[in-house]
């Protein structure tokens, strides 16, 4: 089954306050945020599927990459990436999907080292341990080892997840019932968490702490993203 990725970029990127979606921000010599995802996707797999979520500005981003499927939340700006995940996941096939927050900047060798539980169908959500920021999504985890609580909010986190992750197929129409269950305003965690607690969800977490993974909402991290995508 071709392997399937999807990159959630509806949002309106008013932090770091551009007139255009914040995923087309360019890194340096004329490619941008999501120019390197994509091609970061195809050189890790050759037969990917993508599928990016648009809303805001969408026009722009099609146009950029014509040759990649889409689907488009209208409600962009009353909805956040719970329902953008959630789009994606009911147009696509059978197999797990992969999917990216669309202002993340990161190593090519995350997705070489998460290539085993893909192919095994195993759901997991890349996160680093090095580092906690308040303002980033926090996660702990069971005495299996998987994921329990995953917010902003976690009050003893053992780390941050990076905006990378990975539904199986045999738990994704778990994932789509709590994505739907939720408020529109919640992230696509809070759906994970929900699956976890009601449907006995298992997502791992990998962590990638020696690798870089940069989520740019300000310009201090566009700054540390350029500088990574350029000097790794």
């Amino acid at each position: 089954m071709a392997r399937q990725a999807v990159i959630l970029a509806a949002g309106m990127g008013t932090r770091l306050g551009r007139p255009f979606p914040k995923p087309l921000t360019e890194l340096g010599e004329g490619h941008s945020i999501m120019h390197q995802q994509i091609v970061k996707l195809q050189e890790a797999y050759p037969e990917v599927r993508i599928m990016i979520v648009v809303g805001f500005k969408r026009d722009l981003i099609m146009e950029a990459f014509p040759d990649v499927a889409y689907a488009y939340n209208e409600i962009y700006d009353q909805t956040n990436t719970s329902k953008s995940l959630l789009k994606a996941l009911r147009l696509s096939g059978d197999s797990g999907v992969l999917w990216l927050n669309g202002d993340v900047v990161f190593d090519p060798r995350i997705l070489d080292r998460v290539k085993p539980l893909i192919d095994a169908e195993r759901s997991f959500v890349c996160v680093n341990t090095a580092a906690v920021g308040a303002e980033e999504i926090k996660y702990t985890v069971s005495g299996s080892g998987h994921i329990v609580e995953l917010s902003k909010t976690v009050a003893q986190p053992l780390g941050e997840a990076i905006g990378i992750n990975f539904v199986g197929r045999a738990d994704k129409q778990v994932l789509i019932d709590a994505l739907d269950s939720v408020d529109d305003q919640d992230y696509f965690e809070r759906g994970i968490e929900v699956g976890v607690a009601e449907s006995g969800l298992q997502f791992e977490p990998v962590d990638i702490s020696d690798l870089y993974a940069v989520e740019v909402d300000f310009e201090e991290d566009l700054t540390r993203a350029r500088r990574l995508d350029e000097h790794p």
